[in-house]
C-alpha cells in the first residue's frame, strides 16, 4: 500500500480511522485505501452517509455563527477531524475577526493536517487529545494560551459522542467539560441515532457492524439518551432536533431524507 508523503510516520495506514472515513464521505483527499474500503462497505447499507456528514457540517457552521451572534468568540472543537473547507476557525473568524479556536483530535493524520492548515494562524491551534480524558485537553498549553476559560466558550462535540461507548462514560466526560467552562458557555452537539434514518433499522445496523469491525463502535442513542448530554444546559430554541431543522437558513422541504437522521442541538449554561 502506497504511503502518501503527508502521512505521519509511525501510523499504520492499513487500519481505518473514523476521521479519515469522515474525510472521504466529505470528498476530502486525506484518507487511505483502508478508510475508503470501510466507507464503501458502510455505504452499501446506508448510501446516505455522505449526506448525513454534509448536514452535520452545515449545522456546525450555523451554530458557530449563532455563537458569535451571542457574543461567544472562543471555540473548543473536540473530535474536530481533518480540516475541510468551511472549518470552525474560518466560519468564526469571518463572523468575528480575532475569534479563537482550539481543535482537538486523537487521529495523528487529523492533527498533522490541522497543523499544516493552521500554520501562521495566531488565533487557532490543534491539540492531540481524547474526549475520554477531558482533564488532559483542558490542561493542554494551547488551550491555556488561546482560550480564557473565565469567559464563555462554545464547546463543539459534532459527530463524535457516538464513538464513545457507555463503558467510556461519555456523560462524565461531557459533564467535566461543562463544569470547567464559564457561565454562558455553549454546547454545540450532534449525535447519530436510528431515529430519522429512512431505512429499516436492520439495514442501518449493517453500517454499525462495519464500524464494529474496524474497532470503532458506532453507538446509536435515542433522543432521550442524547438529551442527557445537555444536563446542566438550557436548550436554545428549537431544542434537540434533526440537524436541518436547527435554525435553517433555507427551506428544508427539498432536503435529502438522510439529512434528517440523528439529532443536533445547542445548550447554554446559566
Amino acid at each position: 500500500m502506497e504511503r502518501p508523503a503527508w502521512a505521519p510516520r509511525g501510523i499504520d495506514i492499513s487500519v481505518p480511522s473514523v476521521s479519515r472515513i469522515y474525510d472521504y464521505y466529505l470528498g476530502g483527499s486525506h484518507n487511505f485505501e483502508s478508510d475508503r474500503e470501510a466507507a464503501r462497505k458502510a455505504m452499501e447499507f446506508m448510501p446516505g452517509l455522505p449526506k448525513i456528514m454534509q448536514t452535520n457540517r452545515a449545522f456546525m457552521r450555523r451554530a458557530v455563527r449563532f455563537a458569535v451572534d451571542q457574543g461567544v468568540t472562543q471555540f473548543l472543537d473536540i473530535g474536530s477531524g481533518i480540516p475541510t473547507f468551511g472549518n470552525v476557525h474560518e466560519v468564526a473568524q469571518a463572523a468575528h475577526p480575532g475569534a479563537r479556536v482550539v481543535y482537538v483530535d486523537h487521529d495523528p493524520v487529523a492533527v498533522a493536517h490541522s497543523e499544516a492548515v493552521l500554520a501562521g494562524q495566531s488565533d487557532a491551534a490543534v491539540v492531540a487529545g481524547d474526549l475520554r480524558k477531558p482533564h488532559e485537553i483542558l490542561a493542554a498549553p494551547q488551550v491555556g494560551e488561546l482560550l480564557d476559560l473565565d469567559r464563555p466558550v462554545a464547546l463543539l462535540l459534532v459527530a463524535v459522542l457516538h464513538f464513545l461507548t457507555d463503558a467510556d462514560d461519555p456523560y462524565r466526560a461531557v459533564g467535566e467539560l461543562r463544569d470547567a467552562l464559564a457561565p454562558g458557555s455553549l454546547l454545540i452537539c450532534t449525535h447519530a441515532s436510528f431515529d430519522g434514518i429512512p431505512l429499516p433499522t436492520e439495514q442501518a445496523q449493517g453500517t454499525v457492524g462495519v464500524y464494529e469491525d474496524i474497532r470503532n463502535p458506532l453507538v446509536m442513542r435515542s433522543r432521550d439518551e442524547v438529551a442527557r448530554f445537555f444536563e446542566g444546559y438550557e436548550m436554545v430554541e428549537p431544542g434537540l432536533v434533526p440537524p436541518p431543522n436547527w435554525r435553517p437558513e433555507t427551506p428544508t422541504d427539498q432536503e435529502d431524507p438522510f439529512a434528517f437522521a440523528g439529532y443536533a442541538g445547542v445548550g447554554r449554561t446559566a
